[in-house]
């Protein structure tokens, strides 16, 4: 059934949006984002202090576009606001591993991982600040999306193949992500 979709997001004080041509620029007291939304097939305007979405007679698939948009603006005014936090753990079983940050290339060097030779390295995306204190890496951007991937690449760079994962239990593992805690410390607590 075919009906119409009016989504109003209000927009707090100290921030500053604008709109031009899909392109949304939103900046804040802790940074600035700016997200082309180039999928939406709707209309989308500033109005006063609002951001208004709306579709005449939307089906099933426009209206999932259209809450799908402003999930992701409300991410990007909360963002601007409070920075998203990551917390990531390095947890070494076997081997001392060495992990430093390359602000020149913006990657996450992690040496000796399992007693390899090469050096395995994450991307960092624009946007996200990197801290290393100690077995802890702590990422922070007021970009949900950018702080989110790069925690994945710093995951992903460490996953162990072709191993028994009951013995081999090396890696860096997300902890925290967006304010909660994840499942993984319930098994991994008595390893690190």
């Amino acid at each position: 059934m075919k009906e119409d979709v009016l989504i109003e997001i209000p927009i707090k004080e100290g921030i500053e949006v604008s709109l031009e041509k899909n392109i949304l620029k939103v900046k804040g007291k802790n940074g600035e984002i700016t997200k082309n939304l180039k999928y939406i097939y709707f209309q989308m305007d500033k109005i006063d202090n609002k951001i208004v979405l709306k579709n005449k007679q939307s089906n099933k698939k426009s209206k999932a576009m259209i809450y799908s948009a402003s999930a992701n603006i409300k991410n990007m005014l909360n963002g601007v606001e409070n920075p998203y936090h990551y917390e990531l753990q390095i947890c070494t079983v076997h081997f001392p591993v060495t992990v430093s940050f390359d602000e020149k290339n913006k990657e996450l060097v992690v040496k000796n991982f399992l007693a390899e030779k090469r050096d395995r390295k994450a991307k960092i995306l624009d946007n996200v600040k990197v801290e290393i204190k100690g077995d802890k890496i702590l990422l922070n951007s007021p970009d949900i999306d950018a702080v989110g991937q790069t925690a994945a690449n710093i995951e992903n760079i460490t996953k162990v193949r072709n191993k028994d994962r009951r013995v081999f239990q090396d890696g860096i593992f997300i902890i925290e992500k967006a304010g909660e805690k994840t499942i993984w410390l319930k098994w991994q607590k008595n390893i690190c």
